[in-house]
């Protein structure tokens, strides 16, 4: 059985795992996180340089222009002084000043191409960084344990893999760019700055300590509501999910207000959130302007007065006043990244928590292979429980020849899912061991172990695919014919051949296009087609009318011959034959036997079927579920 795609796992677990999801906290590590963060580019470090270097050419060409637009306002200014004062054959040098545009006309298109270079080499970077970090969650979402997935809503793990992701690399193909050319821009024009007047620029960088008690102060608080912000909106995906995928019982139960309340309830926390750190993140723009628009009158008077006492030309004062402006400019975009920097780094350590979670019992080195598994299974003196205070299956022996058909049956929470998961190595046992052939299962790759199984679930699924292609899902090499002829085992292929597309009929995504009974004769012949060495029916013929699951009965005794065989049983039609059924109720086996021993012993197995199936033999349909 291979392992099935991570966006719509069966619920194997179902009912028995912890089922709360945890907060996010706020970022515990922040240098660290950003840190970790950093090491995703330095493969591509090479290529940053590249940016630099695209960046600081750029960012010259630009910071250079209103020096030599200067020129031009000065020529001008000059000419028509002359023309005041009434020097004869005064006039304004054209030929100059056409030539002055031509240089900026050239030094805009030069800035303007290596800024192209700069943002599709960045782009490039970020979207190769977050392609590996994808592939990273992706991997290790695969070597999680199950117990991981029971603990938390899809949404949650949705909005980590999606939004989370998605912020990171909006933030490295932006604002990175934007963080290196404000540096270099910032640099740059405080060096044309004092090229001009010292004591101007002198002006503009006492205005410096205002810019950085303002981003401190705002920064420091706007952290904490970017990370609520983030946790909230799982929280929000996770309750979407979930009504999304329960309508039906939501409307059953008349339980639409119930449900619109919650959402709203989170809705409304996430509003605040959100609405705190959009205001806190929208406050720094409009006081950087205002300090920007200190500086820029303080360059006006004295440069003003500077001019009248013929210090520097009104072409510098011109320039002076764009690199103030340019000055401002970075300062407040690095204070308005470093909010969204907040946010990132808030999406990043969502992330690094599912890359450091506690993964599955890694494979041992030397783990083996059954070449020509017989199917037989021992559990001996196997104990577990979900949580360790907490046991679920306490000291179980069972012991499973070649062939059997060992059914279990019990109340619901007696563990018989339970034990299903451990068989497959799904939760690690507490103490004991589980052997296949005499072969500890912790021995063997785990790969290899779960494809010796075919699963039949009481909860059906299927993919968003043809019916062909789910058929086949367990067998990607299988023929034509063997498909049809498993389907036609599993007495589904009149139902598909009448649909208008036949095998190329499209289950869409919740499978609703098809009736429950027929999903589930679509994975049982899923499992006929795997042909497997041990079979596991979790009441497989529960969603079918009395009529197709004689023909089930039939087709469940042809592929369950000369395999073993685990039958999860809440019918006694599917156990009344069985080899061994084994009576479960809190965790342990309280009896064992076939259908007729477990009668005449008058215990618990006999006291549920005299209980609930007294009519059984007059009237088979009035059969009750007893787990």
């Amino acid at each position: 059985m291979k392992e099935e795609p991570k966006r719509n796992r069966p619920p194997m677990g179902r009912g028995h795992g912890p089922a709360m999801s945890r907060p996010v906290e706020k970022a515990k590590d922040f240098k660290g996180t950003f840190k970790r963060l950093i090491g995703y580019l330095k493969p591509h470090r090479y290529k940053i340089v590249l940016v630099f270097v695209a960046a600081i050419l750029s960012t010259t060409f630009t910071i250079i222009s209103p020096k030599v637009l200067g020129l031009a306002i000065t020529k001008i200014f000059d000419g028509v002084m002359l023309k005041l004062q009434g020097v004869p054959n005064a006039q304004v040098d054209f030929v100059y000043i056409s030539n002055i545009i031509f240089i900026l006309a050239g030094l805009y298109i030069i800035s303007s191409v290596f800024n192209y270079l700069q943002q599709y080499i960045m782009a490039s970077i970020a979207q190769n960084t977050v392609f590996e970090m994808r592939e990273d969650v992706n991997q290790k979402l695969s070597r999680l344990p199950l117990k991981y997935f029971d603990g938390r809503t899809h949404g949650e793990i949705l909005s980590r893999v999606t939004n989370d992701v998605d912020n990171i690399s909006s933030t490295l193909q932006q604002s990175i760019t934007q963080f290196i050319t404000s540096i270099v821009t910032l640099i740059g024009v405080v060096i044309m700055m004092l090229t001009i007047s010292p004591i101007l620029t002198l002006m503009i960088i006492l205005t410096l300590p205002l810019y950085f008690i303002v981003t401190k102060f705002i920064v420091v608080r706007s952290q904490k509501y970017f990370t609520a912000q983030q946790k909230t909106l799982g929280e929000l995906n996770g309750h979407v999910e979930e009504m999304y995928t329960g309508h039906e019982i939501i409307k059953s139960f008349n339980r639409e207000e119930n449900s619109l309340g919650t959402f709203e309830k989170i809705n409304d926390e996430l509003f605040k959130s959100s609405h705190r750190a959009q205001f806190m993140s929208g406050v720094i723009m409009p006081l950087m302007i205002f300090i920007g628009n200190i500086a820029y009158v303080l360059v006006c008077v004295i440069g003003g007065i500077l001019v009248t006492r013929g210090a520097i030309s009104i072409g510098d004062v011109q320039a002076f006043i764009q690199y103030a402006r340019q000055f401002t400019h970075p300062i407040s975009q690095t204070a308005n990244i470093s909010n969204i920097i907040q946010s990132t780094i808030a999406s990043a350590e969502r992330v690094f928590e599912i890359l450091d979670e506690e993964e599955e019992v890694p494979e041992q080195k030397n783990a083996q292979l059954i070449e020509f598994p017989k199917g037989e299974v021992r559990f001996e003196n196997v104990s577990f429980g979900y949580e360790k205070d907490i046991p679920i299956i306490q000291n179980m022996n069972i012991d499973v020849k070649k062939g059997q058909t060992i059914a279990i049956v019990g109340p619901t929470g007696a563990g018989k899912t339970t034990l299903v998961n451990l068989l497959m190595c799904f939760y690690e046992i507490d103490q004991g061991r589980i052997t296949i052939d005499g072969i500890d299962i912790r021995k063997i790759k785990r790969g290899y172990l779960r494809s010796m199984f075919g699963m039949v679930l009481q909860d059906t699924w299927l993919f968003n695919g043809s019916i062909r292609d789910n058929i086949a899902y367990a067998c990607e090499d299988a023929t034509e014919e063997k498909i049809i002829q498993a389907a036609k085992t599993a007495h589904v292929d009149h139902f598909v051949r009448t649909l208008p597309k036949g095998y190329d009929t499209v289950i869409n995504e919740e499978a609703t296009n098809i009736s429950h009974g027929q999903k589930q004769l679509l994975t049982i012949a899923r499992a006929i087609l795997a042909d497997p060495s041990i079979l596991i029916l979790d009441e497989a013929t529960s969603s079918v009318d009395t009529r197709t699951e004689v023909f089930i009965q039939r087709a469940m005794v042809a592929l369950m011959k000369g395999r073993t065989s685990f039958v999860i049983a809440h019918r006694l039609s599917t156990i009344r034959n069985a080899d061994l059924i084994l009576v479960m109720n809190e965790g342990r086996i309280i009896e064992q036997g076939n259908h007729e021993e477990l009668l005449n012993k008058k215990g618990f197995y006999a006291e549920l079927y005299n209980t609930q199936f007294t009519d059984f033999d007059r009237n088979k349909n009035g059969e009750k579920e007893i787990g």
